[in-house]
């Protein structure tokens, strides 16, 4: 990576709903000059996911701005301020869980229940089948995390 890729980026979060790029942009330009000030919005309803970045042309911008907006209070919310993690380069996407998984995403607390859907790692069966699936419930052929072909369980987890 050489000099000219270094990126002086924040992370910001808990911003409320109605920031916007501007009211990012003026908040932390007391700390120096800013390349970019950017809200991430919902690919699907256009709304704030509550998170932006904001980049600096320098890393004691960066740290001075980290450490007088971080817990201050912004368009009525507290909003956390840190280094924003580097994209590295290429790749990218993923997220969801990870680890040792064993409940799955959205089912029950039960190990029973179907859940799956998010979560990675080591993850016994199939990983499930999203809102459903379950040992009692099966929702369509959405598959149980129980079930080692993919498709609907007949109830005996060990098949």
């Amino acid at each position: 990576m050489t000099s000219a890729d270094v990126e002086y980026r924040c992370f910001v979060g808990g911003l409320a709903w109605a920031t916007t790029d501007q009211a990012l942009m003026e908040a932390f330009s007391p700390f120096g000059e800013i390349l970019e000030s950017k809200i991430i919005n919902d690919r699907e309803t256009g709304r704030s996911r509550g998170f932006g970045f904001v980049t600096f042309n320098n890393e004691k911008s960066m740290r001075d701005a980290i450490e007088n907006m971080n817990g201050q209070n912004l368009d009525g919310r507290n909003i956390t301020v840190n280094e924003a993690q580097s994209r590295g380069s290429g790749g990218g996407g993923g997220g969801g869980g990870g680890g040792y998984n064993r409940g799955g995403g959205f089912g029950g607390n039960d190990r029973r229940e179907g859940g799956g859907g998010r979560g990675g790692g080591f993850n016994r069966g199939n990983g499930g089948g999203g809102y459903g699936g379950g040992r009692d419930r099966n929702y369509g052929d959405g598959g149980s995390r129980y079930s080692r072909g993919g498709g609907a369980s007949d109830g005996n987890w060990r098949n």
